[in-house]
């Protein structure tokens, strides 16, 4: 019976998401011409023995992976890179030196590697590539922009997967997102409030929560899910977003309803190991003090 990835949690990420391949990327961009990646290529080369230090979602990768175990294989993370096959290499090495057992990839040299996704049935994209991302956010497949300047998550939580979102435009619709940003706070207020009994349609993570709910359920002793919902929404536009996920019969184990202020800090506090929102302005908050995203969907991206 051949290999397959179906049951699995697949989480495609570009090489530059996984690891702090920031100096390198320096290099690439300095070049020029037809033959730009050359020095890269061999500088990639040069550092083949050299493990690349952690990127802003190796955390998250790494404990995710620690849901396998001898007996099942929850997780499967595969390499989606635009880097060439000879620095695959030294993403391959510096996986295996911190002990992460990733045995596929893709490297493309610079062609966008969104088209892969479809065959590895993934639920969740990373990429620095804001247009690779925008082309799996319209494949329908869970993608975001990785901000490689992001802080690095904390270590406190090493047996809990930390993950936190934002609602409308990421894990809802944009439904709601359209009233606020067309007609203000107050129309935003009274629709979530004339409509808090009908669930609010999914949005492009709603198929990963559902996946990370399916992981918590099925349960392991080394690891465990903790998730969260960050929102700009206040009371009442509360009940509407937990009504949709009891609707969805998905449980989270925090929400924080912000009302408008600034997600950073609330974030910095919760410790995930990643953040995802559809604002920049969100985004840009968040990443001072946790591992962010930027989901580019819904009308604020449009």
């Amino acid at each position: 019976m051949g290999a397959s990835l179906d049951g699995k949690l697949v989480v495609a990420i570009s090489s530059r998401a996984l690891f702090d391949f920031e100096e390198e990327n320096k290099v690439f961009e300095q070049g020029n011409g037809p033959h730009k990646d050359r020095a890269y290529m061999k500088l990639q080369l040069d550092k083949l023995e050299e493990p690349a230090k952690p990127g802003v979602a190796f955390s998250m990768v790494r404990k995710l992976l620690a849901f396998n175990d001898a007996a099942t294989q929850r997780v499967e993370v595969v390499i989606l890179s635009r880097n060439d096959p000879v620095s695959g290499m030294r993403v391959f090495r510096s996986a295996q030196h911190y002990g992460l057992p990733i045995e596929r990839g893709s490297f493309t040299r610079g062609q966008s590697p969104w088209r892969y996704l479809k065959p590895l049935h993934a639920n969740l994209f990373l990429s620095t590539h804001l247009s690779d991302v925008r082309a799996a956010l319209d494949a329908g497949v869970p993608a975001a922009q990785v901000y490689p300047q992001s802080a690095l998550a904390s270590d406190a939580h090493p047996h809990e997967v930390r993950i936190a979102f934002d609602g409308d435009a990421v894990l809802f619709s944009d439904e709601a997102e359209r009233v606020f940003q067309a007609q203000g706070l107050s129309a935003f207020q009274k629709h979530e409030r004339d409509k808090a009994l009908q669930p609010l349609s999914a949005g492009p993570f709603k198929p990963l929560l559902a996946a990370l709910h399916r992981l918590q359920q099925e349960g392991t002793p080394n690891m465990r899910v903790r998730t969260a919902l960050v929102t700009a929404r206040s009371a009442p536009a509360h009940e509407r977003a937990i009504r949709t996920l009891m609707e969805w019969n998905i449980e989270i184990d925090e929400a924080m309803f912000l009302g408008g202020l600034p997600k950073g800090e609330f974030l910095r506090e919760f410790e995930p190991d990643f953040f995802f929102d559809d604002q920049t302005g969100h985004i840009e908050s968040a990443s001072q003090h946790v591992p962010s995203g930027h989901v580019a969907s819904g009308v604020a991206n449009a």
